[in-house]
């Protein structure tokens, strides 16, 4: 847990910084607990989850806007492992409701090191976002290339209450194997403070291989609301393909 500490604490010090220094930065920091559990038709494993994240969606010049997210997550299954993973975006707004460009990431889990590009866009609604994603990774150490196509939903029930819901399809070349992913989630802020409660739920389905996630967690958010992080680009750290998978594999 120690390593999980030090990025935790790394993580305070970055939303801090922003804060204090000008209205423009937007984003949030936040840490959960959860549950992972894999079926392969038969033998089956599960394993705590502790994990922290944090994003912050900087302007750029023009409507452009640089957004950065990372996140560290902790399985407690025998000998505990860490895995890490980070996404740059550059991105843009058209016509002050569309919000598109693309992104780099990396996440390193169990030793091995995955790298993802992709393209996302974002639509804003009076009381929605839209999210759509297509992104490939590749690791050439387990010879992985996998093409991924996402969508999510946010809705705003309240100005303090935010539903969400998503599907992806990934393919994996060379193998002839492909699955859905499923995921739900909530977010309550808690009487007009910083401070919200998160939930979610993902069901992971690729071939023989079933994944269940649970989370619950505590979220910081600074420069604005939950609607305004959307509208800022300061949630598209998660919504970057494959990255977010890897690491319950």
């Amino acid at each position: 847990m120690k390593s999980l500490l030090l990025v935790t604490s790394a993580l305070a010090a970055f939303a801090a910084a922003p804060a204090m220094a000008q209205d423009g930065p937007v984003g949030s920091v936040g840490v959960s607990y959860g549950n992972t559990e894999l079926d392969l038709g038969g033998p089956s494993a599960d394993s705590d989850v502790y994990g922290v994240d944090g994003v912050v969606a900087l302007p750029a010049f023009g409507a452009w806007t640089v957004t950065l997210a990372g996140s560290a997550s902790e399985f407690d299954e025998g000998d505990s492992d860490t895995s890490f993973d980070a996404t740059a975006h550059l991105t843009t707004v058209v016509n002050s409701d569309l919000r598109i460009g693309g992104f780099v990431g990396a996440a390193d889990v169990a030793d091995e090191t995955a790298l993802s590009a992709g393209v996302e866009v974002q639509k804003y609604l009076s009381r929605a976002t839209l999210t759509g994603v297509v992104a490939y990774t590749t690791a050439d150490d387990v010879d992985l290339d996998v093409w991924t196509v996402g969508g999510d939903a946010a809705f705003y029930v309240t100005d303090a209450l935010r539903l969400n819901a998503g599907v992806s399809w990934l393919t994996i070349d060379d193998a002839d194997a492909d699955g859905f992913t499923y995921s739900a989630g909530a977010e309550y802020e808690i009487a007009r403070s910083p401070f919200s409660v998160t939930a979610g739920y993902a069901h992971s389905d690729i071939e023989d291989l079933d994944i269940d996630t649970w989370t619950l967690g505590l979220r910081y958010s600074f420069g604005g609301g939950l609607q305004a992080r959307d509208r800022a680009g300061a949630s598209l750290g998660s919504n970057s393909g494959l990255l977010g998978l890897l690491g319950a594999l």
